[in-house]
């Protein structure tokens, strides 16, 4: 018997979506039945590429820097002007200073760049989904919504040399807890997926360089990076019917790196 993982009906905003994990979770959704609007901050030409393949009646792309508070707003409500509703919020997009900082030689400007854009406009995004999502309920034309958070192992282990980055990520994670019992009364699951190293534009350079490849194997059982669409997929499977009875979690998706690291 067929299992589907539908969305149809839906409409998602999903951050940082032109490439990468976030590309992979546009056409995993718009395979699924959602209509979705992605952000996008300089890769114009591959987010036009990928309206173009998923569709224009199912996919717009918006140019938006998600670098603090003040444009989150903006973008759930250019989510509804298209669509007409808000049933879905992937917030995916962050940064990760791929430079090693020692504590006492991180920047003031890094540490709150890194928190503008890892936390901030996290914090900002859910702000106003959650407000669109009671919205649509209060009016009758909506059931709640989901949240999905794409935190990383290293807000769970932590990352020497990136207590930046390790810092946003495990808020992202407490956001979740918290969140999660806050709004299961209005029918919001929200919830967070994890990945380890995965093979995306931001990861490259390290990837890339002998010196930290070797490191970064090491520390994954299986033996390899992730996929994009190994991120995708649970991403979507938290939002669907499927995963009804399941909130407050962290999905962990980085082949046993968590446990050993």
């Amino acid at each position: 018997m067929p299992f589907p993982l539908s969305l149809e009906g839906k409409v998602a905003l999903i951050t940082g979506g032109s490439r990468g994990i976030g590309a992979a979770t546009v056409r995993a959704f718009v395979a699924a039945g959602a209509k979705v609007l992605f952000n996008y901050q300089n890769s114009k030409a591959a987010a036009n590429a990928l309206v173009e393949e998923c569709g224009k009646e199912h996919c717009a792309a918006v140019a938006c820097d998600l670098s603090g508070l003040e444009t989150a707003k903006d973008l759930v409500t250019e989510t509804v002007k298209r669509f007409g509703r808000l049933d879905i919020l992937v917030a995916n997009h962050g940064i990760w200073p791929p430079k090693d900082a020692p504590v006492n030689e991180l920047t003031d400007t890094q540490w709150r760049g890194t928190v503008a854009v890892n936390l901030d406009s996290v914090f900002s995004l859910v702000r106003h989904a959650v407000a669109q999502m009671k919205k649509q309920k209060s009016l009758q034309s909506g059931s709640g919504g989901h949240i999905v958070l794409v935190s990383s192992t290293a807000g769970q282990r932590g990352e020497a040399f990136h207590v930046d980055y390790a810092a946003t990520k495990g808020a992202l994670i407490s956001m979740v807890k918290g969140l999660s019992t806050e709004l299961a009364p209005d029918g919001i699951y929200v919830n967070c997926v994890a990945p380890g190293w995965v093979n995306t534009d931001m990861s490259i350079p390290a990837l890339n360089d002998p010196k930290t490849r070797d490191s970064i194997f090491a520390t994954i059982p299986i033996g390899r990076v992730g996929k994009p669409e190994e991120i995708a997929a649970p991403i979507l499977f938290l939002c669907t019917e499927h995963a009804g009875f399941i909130t407050g979690e962290v999905f962990n998706v980085n082949g046993g790196a968590v446990l050993v690291g």
